[in-house]
């Protein structure tokens, strides 16, 4: 690795389903309340997958944020490392984008540019499925020590990142976090567990999923207990 390492801090999910957006507001506040050297990338990757290996490619050291189910009591944070870190990825689907993000990795790999160094700073999700919905108080409250294990790691690579005296403006102010919390429709005015007119009409029934006379395979990987959490 140079002395001078490309890194990038980035933070991935869906901000429309609650805890999912973990990753997506912690990068928030990393542009909110901190000035990084030239050397640092932070990104808010949203749901683009694969669209992202570009930025993967190019750095040496990865950082990523999210909201990852380890089975674990909500709001635990949970730290993995390097070779660890697609297995977690994958452990337990909770939305299209770990898929995603796992192709990123393989295809970084594959391409022959692939981070040196990867962290995982993952948070075991309270609600994901309130549409519109807001991170719980819970998750919320592990942003910024979210942000203090990044920083220390950060700092193994000579990297200090400088506290804003006060918040900056983000480059669409849409997505503050305040302003999406304010701006959220009533119950009354927008339906939360999907498409009313379907949901509720007598034609929608919902039944379990059928079981397939062809042969499955099943794996469940489990890695609980193998790491320490916060």
């Amino acid at each position: 690795m140079t002395a001078t390492p490309r890194i990038l801090l980035l933070g991935i999910g869906n901000l429309l389903w609650a805890d999912e957006g973990f990753g997506v507001r912690v990068v928030e506040h990393l542009r909110k309340y901190y000035q990084f050297p030239e050397q640092v990338t932070v990104l808010d990757g949203g749901t683009q997958g694969v669209y992202l290996v570009d930025y993967v490619q190019n750095a040496d050291v990865l950082v990523m944020f999210d909201a990852v189910d380890y089975g674990l009591p909500p709001a635990t944070l949970k730290i993995v490392e390097d070779a660890d870190v697609p297995n977690f990825l994958g452990a337990k689907k909770m939305s299209l984008h770990q898929t995603g993000f796992q192709e990123v990795l393989a295809m970084a790999q594959m391409l022959g540019d692939y981070p040196e160094r990867l962290l995982l700073i993952g948070v075991q999700p309270e609600e994901l499925e309130d549409y519109g919905g807001s991170l719980r108080p819970s998750v919320k409250a592990r942003i910024q020590p979210a942000i203090e294990v990044a920083l220390a790691y950060l700092a193994e690579f000579g990297v200090v990142a400088d506290r804003a005296d006060a918040p900056k403006d983000l480059t669409d102010p849409i997505l503050d976090i305040q302003r999406y919390e304010q701006e959220r429709p009533s119950p009354e005015q927008a339906y939360r567990l999907g498409d009313e007119r379907i949901v509720l009409s007598n034609a929608f029934e919902v039944r379990p999923p059928q079981a397939s006379e062809q042969p499955s395979l099943q794996v469940d990987v489990d890695y609980r207990g193998k790491y320490g959490c916060v």
